[in-house]
């Protein structure tokens, strides 16, 4: 039976406000069906169930894999929708003038006429983000031209295209210089030949841009980024249009094969994957794809290697440190403070909430990784790791608590390190925000009633407990708050 129109509003509703995890939409991990899930002009879609009230949703419907709001790719379908011959047709029609208009060969076979042409014939075209041979110069007579283009500026594109700052899809907050020229020196120093490129085009650049003779000139990468614009820039060896939300290769094989060699190369060693995703991005989707890069880089090593891991830094910010260290046990989060040219907030050195609150994920041993000691990071002899200035040892946790950047306090009743700001709460018995709704805490897991995890994470997600036994824990839980409620006096 057809569902109910405002089942269907409130399904796309929620998926438009881009808040899946707090508004009970949850992305259906993978399976092996998963190779037929309807495309968009991102790739693959993903599949999600709605959850509520510990109850999930009888029809589980696709979107889009990169896109969390509609209005960036309004695709919307549901899991046992039948559709016809003349949608499918239409579907198909909008994905073709959704692709790129120039082919990657096309691209190649351009950027090699462009370096050939003289300095005063180089010209690049700011509104369509192009550049431009002679024989494109009258389509663009009328559009802001950069001519003189030098070699060096295409070598750095980044600085010659227009930054994609929407924060769910794109958001291209670009590397700052300190912290892209922290890593590559990091990258030297752990000894890595070759950088696998998630959607860090100025790292990528920056490693391409070393002088000859230098000790890092013999690092290499390879750069996967969901912006086609960098095919304009880039042999076939050096990039590859890609979806890291659904590990999409665009152009196919092709590219699928030169990642694969990419990773293979030297038995794998010497290979290290960075990755800086949309911070507006769900976290699980990036893992699938992560392991299954990993994946792809075991295929080339023999049995007795097969327990190893491959290295990984990923960026992102600190209060998502639960989130991927559940799906990736083995990573550590670094004290770094990573900072971009084009975000307002995210710069290094700020105080208290200003500073930025990205981080490295890794799953290299923290005590091999030395951090500037000229910007205060020093080594915690305790805890075998370098740690910001704010961040002291707590000898009741035995550990350098603060993940912000700011000193943390201990709370004896929660028997853990607090923000400073956070003061212990009676009612909630925990702690937090001074003022904070004494209702709005966890309401437990939507499986078995249970605090301390959410329904993706639940031990009993594949036991028969009724869902309704969670409610009523949930329900329980909010009378006995509002009972300890002091009572206020009568006007």
């Amino acid at each position: 039976m057809a569902a109910p129109r405002d089942q269907f509003c409130s399904a796309e509703a929620e998926l438009n406000e881009g808040s899946q995890c707090s508004s009970g939409i949850e992305m259906v991990p993978p399976s092996d069906t998963a190779a037929s899930a309807p495309l968009c002009p991102h790739g693959p879609t993903l599949l999600f169930v709605k959850v509520s009230q510990g109850k999930e949703e009888t029809r589980r419907f696709y979107a889009c894999s990169a896109c969390r709001d509609r209005k960036d790719c309004n695709f919307f379908q549901w899991e046992d929708e039948k559709l016809s011959e003349a949608r499918l047709a239409a579907r198909e029609a909008h994905n073709q003038r959704c692709r790129p208009p120039l082919s990657r060969m096309q691209c190649v076979e351009r950027y090699l006429k462009f370096i050939e042409l003289p300095l005063t014939q180089r010209k690049f075209c700011q509104r369509c983000q192009q550049l431009l041979l002679p024989d494109d110069w009258g389509e663009h007579r009328e559009h802001q031209v950069v001519g003189d283009v030098s070699v060096t500026q295409l070598r750095r594109p980044s600085q010659l295209l227009y930054p994609l700052e929407n924060k769910k899809t794109n958001a291209q907050y670009l590397f700052a210089d300190r912290s892209c020229q922290f890593l590559i020196d990091l990258l030297s120093t752990l000894g890595f030949r070759r950088v696998l490129c998630v959607g860090t085009p100025r790292l990528h650049e920056l490693i391409r841009l070393t002088a000859p003779g230098d000790k890092k000139s013999n690092m290499r990468s390879l750069l996967l980024d969901i912006d086609f614009r960098y095919s304009q820039f880039y042999m076939e060896d050096s990039f590859c249009h890609y979806n890291m939300f659904n590990h999409h290769f665009f152009d196919g094989k092709d590219a699928l094969e030169v990642c694969r060699a990419f990773l293979q190369e030297d038995k794998g060693e010497g290979v290290i994957l960075v990755t800086d995703p949309p911070f507006g991005g769900l976290v699980e989707p990036l893992a699938v794809t992560f392991k299954k890069l990993t994946a792809m880089w075991k295929e080339g090593q023999s049995q007795d290697e097969s327990h190893k891991e491959l290295p990984i830094f990923w960026i992102f910010p600190y209060f998502f440190e639960s989130r991927i260290c559940q799906f990736f046990p083995s990573f550590r989060m670094l004290d770094y403070q990573v900072d971009y040219d084009n975000h307002a907030l995210y710069k290094h050195g700020k105080k208290g909430r200003k500073q930025s609150p990205v981080r490295i994920f890794t799953n290299i041993p923290l005590n091999k990784i030395i951090l500037p000691t000229e910007e205060g990071y020093r080594f915690c002899p305790l805890c075998q790791r370098y740690v910001s200035p704010e961040n002291q040892h707590c000898e009741h946790c035995d550990s350098c608590t603060s993940k912000d950047g700011r000193k943390w306090n201990h709370c004896f009743l929660c028997k853990k390190c607090v923000k400073p700001s956070w003061v212990h709460c009676s009612v909630c018995n925990r702690c937090a925000l001074p003022g904070h709704s004494c209702e709005g805490p966890e309401d437990g897991c939507f499986i078995c009633g249970e605090l301390g995890h959410k329904r993706s994470s639940c031990p009993n997600i594949g036991a028969a407990k009724r869902p309704d036994k969670a409610v009523r824990k949930q329900k329980q839980r909010k009378s006995n708050k509002r009972k300890m409620r002091p009572l206020k006096d009568n006007p």
